[in-house]
């Protein structure tokens, strides 16, 4: 059974960096779904399909989200495409959110996958700095909110560390996946 990997984090704990990494890695391993966003497609984040707002609730309105929710001003999605590629029997990667891990549970049962994506305070901080995107206050209410998350992960949540070297988080990634776990070890790329 093809598993949805649910990947969530705080922000600047690298889940688009992992994500990137997924991406140019070798075929075997999941496919990472782009999320539709209502936000430009510039902005400076993550790789996704912007929408206007109108265009987004159109699409929801015609069922072409498998998911969606509103956090930050923005709408987000993951498409229909998802369920698809499931079904075919592929892994697929999203980058969740902790809010709405319910309703992904509840849509995918058993093939859900949740992934917490952490990092210790003082790298997360210095990778917040390095952004540059967040003044100095900003900075510490999204280290606040990091602390919380780390204290309050949903349940049967597979903890992932990375506060390393990103291939060693992609390494350990992909041997949360027992397609990928049943191979021997040189076979994994």
């Amino acid at each position: 059974m093809a598993q949805l990997i649910y990947l969530m984090g705080p922000s600047g704990a690298g889940k688009d960096s992992l994500l990137a990494a997924l991406r140019a890695h070798a075929d075997s391993a999941p496919l990472v779904a782009h999320r539709y966003i209502t936000r430009p497609a510039d902005a400076g984040c993550e790789n996704h399909i912007a929408l206007s707002e109108p265009e987004f609730l159109r699409r929801r309105a015609k069922g072409l989200f498998a998911l969606d929710w509103h956090a930050h001003q923005h709408h987000y999605a993951f498409g229909i495409e998802v369920d698809l590629w499931l079904l075919q029997g592929i892994d697929v990667v999203v980058n969740g959110s902790r809010a709405h891990l319910l309703q992904a549970q509840q849509r995918y049962g058993a093939q859900l996958l949740p992934v917490c994506l952490q990092v210790s305070t003082h790298i997360l901080r210095q990778r917040l700095q390095n952004r540059r995107r967040e003044n100095a206050e900003q900075i510490e209410q999204r280290l606040a909110r990091a602390a919380e998350y780390q204290e309050k992960l949903p349940a049967g949540c597979r903890r992932l560390d990375n506060d390393g070297n990103l291939d060693d988080t992609l390494a350990a990634l992909l041997a949360l996946l027992p397609s990928l776990a049943k191979q021997p070890q040189d076979a994994v790329p």
